[in-house]
């Protein structure tokens, strides 16, 4: 029987009995089949990446050895090669224009996305957005904390793991960590949705879920306290304000017999580890220890 004449039939599972038996004891089955399920998997819902290219080339070689070069005349390998090389180069294409800004402990930094709505990003946060699709769509994704600027157009949506912010134009904060997820607006209308709290937030309002509560509050501020190098909390665990205090300054904080749990309200300069660590300190009745290797130790005062 006509070799690309089975190949077409076992490709669309057509195969009788009779045929499968001849096929499957040509000299080259197994290097037919490793192609095509390699070509299987670039899928491009998938979006597997280049290395799946690669493994699939080293199998190909390795194979190449033990036994007859493929028919490469074959039209259905040749289509079978290129999908897998134009998926590749899909796959690639895709993720490259996958932009991610990232800060790391006691670095701010600040850009604008591709609408010229400008971002700063507070220390130890990360944001990932898509240029290719950011006309018909605007949406940043974020892991930390970040103050936006929304220039007018179409919807805005900041997505977070605790919730999701959606705006058109307007001044906001967003702040995602561990165990908290706080928003507050300083211009225009903000609407916010976590789980299944839905609020519309206004200048001055803020919206809080902090370890499973939720409140809510409302201010004369008119831009975050981080933007100008201060922190400040209401009434939120001291092991959370330590943790800030770790990120902006790129410390290492540990601590001897001190309730972390307890709740702390104050705060704390960004550029002056010292006038900080009073901040913290004086409040909550501890004392502190710090050495040239930029580690604190936090413990109770006796006296």
């Amino acid at each position: 029987m006509d070799k690309e004449y089975l190949l077409k039939k076992w490709l669309n599972n057509d195969l009788t009995p009779e045929e499968r038996k001849v096929f499957l004891e040509q000299d080259d089955y197994e290097s037919n089949k490793a192609i095509i399920d390699s070509a299987s998997a670039f899928k491009a819902s998938q979006f597997n990446t280049t290395a799946d290219f690669e493994d699939f080339k080293k199998q190909y070689h390795e194979s190449k050895e033990k036994v007859k070069p493929l028919n490469w005349k074959s039209p259905v390998l040749k289509i079978a090669s290129i999908i897998v090389v134009a998926l590749t180069l899909y796959t690639a294409f895709y993720f490259n224009n996958t932009t991610e800004v990232k800060t790391v402990a006691s670095e701010k930094t600040t850009f604008e996305l591709p609408d010229a709505s400008q971002v700063t990003l507070n220390s130890v946060s990360e944001i990932s957005f898509s240029k290719r699709s950011w006309n018909s769509k605007r949406a940043v994704n974020l892991n930390g904390e970040a103050y936006f600027k929304v220039s007018k157009g179409n919807t805005f949506d900041v997505i977070t793991s605790r919730g999701t912010v959606t705006v058109v134009g307007t001044e906001f904060n967003v702040k995602q960590r561990q165990n908290f997820f706080y928003v507050e607006c300083y211009e225009g209308i903000v609407s916010v949705k976590s789980d299944t709290i839905t609020r519309m937030l206004r200048a001055g309002d803020s919206f809080k879920i902090y370890n499973g509560a939720f409140s809510e509050n409302h201010s004369n501020l008119i831009a975050p306290k981080w933007i100008n190098n201060s922190s400040s909390f209401h009434a939120i665990a001291l092991k959370d304000v330590l943790s800030e205090l770790e990120r902006q300054y790129n410390i290492e904080v540990t601590h001897k017999g001190v309730d972390t749990n307890s709740l702390f309200t104050g705060g704390f300069t960004h550029s002056n580890l010292e006038q900080a660590l009073i901040s913290i300190t004086q409040p909550m009745n501890l004392n502190y220890e710090l050495n040239s290797s930029n580690r604190v130790v936090l413990y109770e005062n006796k006296h």
